[in-house]
C-alpha cells in the first residue's frame, strides 16, 4: 500500500486532533482551581449578601455534626443577612485535598461584620482565626460543599 502526500485538509486535521486535546488539558481548570473558586466566590456572595449565590456552593445533601442542613444554612443565612451588615470575610492558609469525586478544604477564617453600631470579629479574631474544615463532593460538573467541621463557635 502506497501513501501518497497528505493533502492541506488531512494536515489541518491531524493537528486538530492532536492540538484539541492539548489545548484542553492545559485550559481546563484543574479540581483544585475550581474548588478554590467556590470559596472565593462564596465569601464574595456572603459580603454582598447574596443569598441565592451563597446557597449555590452548598449541596442540597448537606448534613453536618451538629445538626444543620441545607434548608437550615439558608434560614440562618437570611436571618444573619437581616442582623449583620459590611460582613468582611478574610481566609488563609487555604490547603486542598482531592481524591477522584470528594475534597476537603482546610483554612483559617476571620469574619468582620457590623452589628448595629457595633463593627468587629464575629468569627476569629486578628490574633487567631477559627479553622475550619469543608468536606465537598463534585455533583455533576460542580464541587459543592456537603459538610463542615469547626463550626462550633457560631452556636
Amino acid at each position: 500500500m502506497v501513501i501518497g502526500p497528505l493533502s492541506k485538509k488531512s494536515i489541518v486535521l491531524l493537528l486538530l486532533i492532536i492540538l484539541i486535546p492539548l489545548i484542553l488539558y492545559f485550559l481546563w481548570p484543574s479540581d483544585e482551581s475550581r474548588i478554590k473558586k467556590v470559596f472565593k466566590e462564596g465569601s464574595h456572595a456572603i459580603e454582598k449578601e447574596d443569598l441565592d449565590a451563597v446557597m449555590s456552593k452548598v449541596s442540597f445533601n448537606y448534613r453536618d455534626d451538629y445538626g444543620l442542613t441545607y434548608l437550615y444554612i439558608k434560614q440562618s443565612m437570611k436571618s444573619v443577612f437581616q442582623q449583620m451588615s459590611d460582613m468582611k470575610i478574610e481566609y488563609e492558609h487555604l490547603k486542598i485535598h482531592v481524591t477522584d469525586k470528594t475534597a476537603t478544604a482546610d483554612m483559617d477564617v476571620r469574619v468582620i461584620a457590623t452589628i448595629g453600631n457595633d463593627t468587629g470579629y464575629i468569627v476569629g479574631d486578628l490574633a487567631k482565626p477559627v479553622h475550619l474544615r469543608f468536606m465537598l463532593n463534585k455533583e455533576r460538573t460542580k464541587w459543592l460543599i456537603t459538610n463542615t467541621e469547626g463550626m462550633k463557635v457560631f452556636y
